[in-house]
């Protein structure tokens, strides 16, 4: 059994090799989800509309990869080697509604040029922009 190791939160190089791990995983993902779209006749595959609906595609493949595993457990793939998990500001199992908040601001932040990662270098708390926004936070995970 896991226990929090008293809701330490997670240094910025830890989550940056968790996102790492997540990302190659996540591409692979990716790579398996552009099947469906060989199937997009050639000549409208560069209509701005399909364009868009590509983006779309890509987005909901990526918010379920991570709303799933969150809400399942509260770690990803790439979370369970640096032994990190996400929870409530409480330290309880997120809800959907933090997931999607947490996901689309981290999304924003990442536009942004990660600015609301970089967030958490100046925070006391070493919270991210996304960790205020959802009511969530990353901490370690210690072997009870």
């Amino acid at each position: 059994m896991n226990s929090l190791d008293n809701q330490q939160t997670v240094g910025f190089f830890r989550l940056a090799a968790s996102i790492f791990y997540d990302a190659l995983i996540l591409a692979a993902v990716l790579f398996f989800a552009t099947l469906p779209l060989i199937f997009i006749p050639e000549d409208i595959q560069s209509a701005p509309v399909v364009e868009i609906m590509k983006i779309l595609w890509y987005l909901l493949v990526s918010y379920i990869y991570f709303a799933g595993f969150w809400l399942k457990g509260g770690q990803t793939p790439g979370m369970k080697p640096w032994k990190i998990i996400l929870v409530n500001t409480q330290g309880g199992k997120v809800n959907k509604k933090q997931v999607s908040v947490r996901f689309f601001s981290a999304v924003l932040s990442w536009i942004l040029a990660g600015l609301g990662f970089l967030w958490m270098i100046v925070d006391r708390n070493h919270f991210s922009l996304h960790d205020h926004l959802s009511s969530s936070k990353i901490v370690l995970v210690k072997k009870a």
